[in-house]
C-alpha cells in the first residue's frame, strides 16, 4: 500500500504546476493534501477510481485538507472528539478495515508566536484523538505538522531555536506523541539521514541550496512499524513550497 501526503499550498495553483501529472505517475492508494485553499465547488478534480473527501475552511483561500482513496472507507469524520466539523478544515479521520488514517494541517504558531497557546491546545487534542483511535486499531497519522522535531530535521537549527516550528514547546509535543506509542516512519527507516527536508522558504535560491525543514510526516502506531517498507521524500517534485512525502507499507 502506497500513501502520499503533500501540502500543496493551494490546490488550484498546484494543478497548474503539474499536480495531476505527479498524481497519475505516483499511483498512490491513498493521497492526502493539506492547505487546499478552496471552498466547495471551486475545483473539480477528475480523479478516476478515487473517492474524494474534502474538509473546507470557512475562511476563503485558507487552510483546508482532502483525502483521495482508491478504497471506500468505513467512515469519515472531521475534527476531533464529539465534533464533526471545525472551522479551519484541518482534520480528516478516515476508518478503514485495518487502520485509521488521520490527515491534518497543523496550525502554525506564527512568527511572533501569538498562536502558540492555541497550537499547544491543538497538540493535546490531536494526541488524545490519536491515542483513542489507537486503542481500537492501528493509526496512520500524516500531514504538515509544522514542526521540525530534532536538529537533524532542519538545515540551520541553532539560529532557529525558539522560532515558530522549532520551539521547545512544539518539539516537546512531538516527543510526547511518539512516547505515547507512535513512530516517525522516516526516522524509523533513516535515523541518521541528513539534509532530508520537505519545506523551503520562497526566498531566492533557498530551495536550490536545500536550506529546508522536515515538517511533513507519516507517523504510525508502533505495532505498525514492522510493516513499513519505505518512507521517502520526493524533494524533486515542485508545485508548492512543500514536497510530497511517501509511505509504503505491507499490510497483507
Amino acid at each position: 500500500m502506497k500513501l502520499i501526503s503533500w501540502n500543496v499550498n493551494g490546490i488550484r495553483a498546484c494543478v497548474k504546476k503539474g499536480f495531476l501529472d505527479y498524481f497519475e505517475k505516483v499511483n498512490a492508494d491513498i493521497f492526502c493534501i493539506q492547505e487546499s485553499k478552496v471552498q466547495e465547488g471551486q475545483i473539480d478534480l477528475e480523479l478516476t477510481e478515487y473517492y474524494q473527501y474534502w474538509n473546507y475552511a470557512e475562511r476563503k483561500g485558507y487552510s483546508g485538507t482532502a483525502v483521495f482513496s482508491k478504497k471506500k472507507p468505513l467512515s469519515v469524520s472531521y475534527g476531533v472528539g464529539d465534533r464533526n466539523d471545525e472551522e479551519e478544515g484541518r482534520i480528516i479521520t478516515i476508518e478503514f478495515e485495518d487502520f485509521f488514517l488521520v490527515n491534518v494541517y497543523t496550525p502554525n504558531s506564527k512568527r511572533d508566536l501569538t498562536r502558540l497557546p492555541y497550537r499547544l491546545e491543538w497538540e493535546e487534542e490531536i494526541r488524545e484523538h490519536l491515542v483513542k483511535l489507537d486503542k481500537m486499531k492501528p493509526v496512520i497519522y500524516c500531514g504538515d505538522l509544522n514542526v521540525a522535531h530534532q536538529e537533524i530535521d532542519l538545515r540551520n537549527p541553532k539560529p532557529n531555536i525558539g522560532n515558530s516550528g522549532f520551539t521547545d514547546e512544539e518539539r516537546g509535543k512531538m516527543t510526547s506523541l511518539l512516547e505515547a506509542g507512535f513512530v516517525d516512519s522516516f526516522r524509523y527507516m533513516y535515523p541518521e539521514k541528513t539534509e532530508a527536508y520537505t519545506w523551503w522558504s520562497y526566498m531566492s535560491k533557498v530551495r536550490e541550496r536545500n536550506i529546508g525543514w522536515r515538517i511533513d510526516y507519516f507517523i504510525v502506531s508502533e505495532r505498525f512499524a514492522d510493516s513499513i517498507q519505505e518512507a521517502a521524500i520526493h524533494s524533486d517534485i515542485l508545485g508548492s513550497d512543500h514536497c510530497p512525502v511517501v509511505l509504503e507499507m505491507n499490510l497483507s
